[in-house]
């Protein structure tokens, strides 16, 4: 039994004395230890690593605190396992040598066998289990097909991804292939971590929100749909899609346990959208980090009375950014930690 089940809880929708709170990112640049081993090891070998892996999954929970600890891995090493070559570029982030850019490219990207190729995740999985003790629940977690798409397509990041919505527009044919290969895969994938042991899984729509709201359903939604269907009776399922307030309703309705929400949606737009009756996350401003941790503390209270403690896991709206101060991380923390409702 996980001593401090509070994160399951809220994903049950049962009541609690305080909502849980995690951050997404929380493994990362922003930690001191973090990057000592960062200077050590590239991107990839510590996803690669076990050890390392887990390591760094379990800092921000002996450093920070929070209430559940969230695999360190990459949304990237799917498709690398695809057959897909993928660089980590100092100040260029993920970079393909070789995009998707045609029929014939999509042919070559191979359904894997998921243990052959990324058992070193599983390996991840079972040595943070260890460490945690059992303190907390581990979660784990993959990129949307369509999110994964838009790196294959475009080649490196983007603000609006053109060249992914070029080649899903023009050859949807094409595009509906490679997204349901990306979801078989990811399936797969996800099926692999719930057998090694997370406790919950998280869904990363990072670029759904660059998608109109019937493209959206078209290119995002509907393999997202298939994912959630494939787990959802095994583990609780967290879908976060990256200013897509616009399909709350529908995946209200998707058998996800719960919904991440990014800081441009009100909680009470977030309530009403998605019909009440299901469990929130989120929805800090990241850059908000940047405040005095007073204004921070006061910032945060406030977000847990809109929303309210039952229901609701307290969250960034998105990633946590990498020179963010510990003490500021901390102070979001521990404001939700010591939430009294009122």
């Amino acid at each position: 039994m996980i001593k401090n089940d509070l994160f399951l809880r809220a994903l049950k929708g049962e009541t609690v004395e305080r909502p849980p709170v995690w951050m997404m990112r929380q493994a990362g640049r922003y930690l001191p230890d973090f990057m000592k081993l960062k200077e050590k090891y590239d991107f990839f070998t510590r996803c690669r690593t076990p050890e390392l892996a887990a390591e760094i999954t379990t800092m921000p929970i002996e450093q920070v605190g929070t209430d559940a600890a969230i695999l360190f891995s990459d949304i990237l090493v799917v498709p690398q396992a695809m057959n897909v070559e993928i660089e980590m570029r100092p100040g260029v982030g993920p970079f393909l040598p070789n995009p998707v850019r045609s029929p014939l490219d999509v042919n070559d990207i191979i359904v894997p066998d998921v243990y052959e190729e990324l058992g070193y995740v599983y390996d991840a999985i079972k040595l943070t289990k260890e460490r945690l003790n059992d303190e907390v629940p581990l979660i784990g977690f993959a990129g949307s097909p369509w999110t994964i798409l838009c790196y294959l397509v475009q080649g490196q990041g983007s603000k609006n991804f053109d060249k992914a919505k070029e080649f899903c527009f023009k050859r949807p044919d094409a595009a509906q292939v490679l997204l349901q290969k990306i979801t078989d895969t990811t399936i797969a994938y996800l099926k692999g971590k719930v057998k090694a042991g997370v406790d919950a899984i998280q869904i990363f729509d990072s670029w759904g929100g660059l998608l109109s709201p019937t493209d959206y359903q078209t290119y995002s939604w509907k393999y997202i749909q298939q994912i959630i269907d494939a787990l959802k009776d095994e583990i609780p399922v967290i879908a976060y899609g990256k200013g897509c307030w616009f399909a709350l309703k529908e995946m209200s309705q998707s058998g996800a346990a719960a919904l991440g929400v990014d800081w441009t949606c009100s909680a009470i737009n977030a309530r009403y959208l998605s019909g009440g009756q299901i469990t929130l996350q989120g929805n800090f401003d990241p850059s908000r980090l940047y405040s005095t941790p007073q204004e921070i503390k006061k910032m945060t209270t406030q977000m847990i009375d809109e929303f309210g403690k039952d229901r609701y896991i307290a969250n960034l709206g998105h990633g946590i950014l990498p020179d963010i101060p510990v003490r500021n991380a901390q102070a979001f923390v521990d404001a939700v930690k010591e939430y009294k409702p009122r």
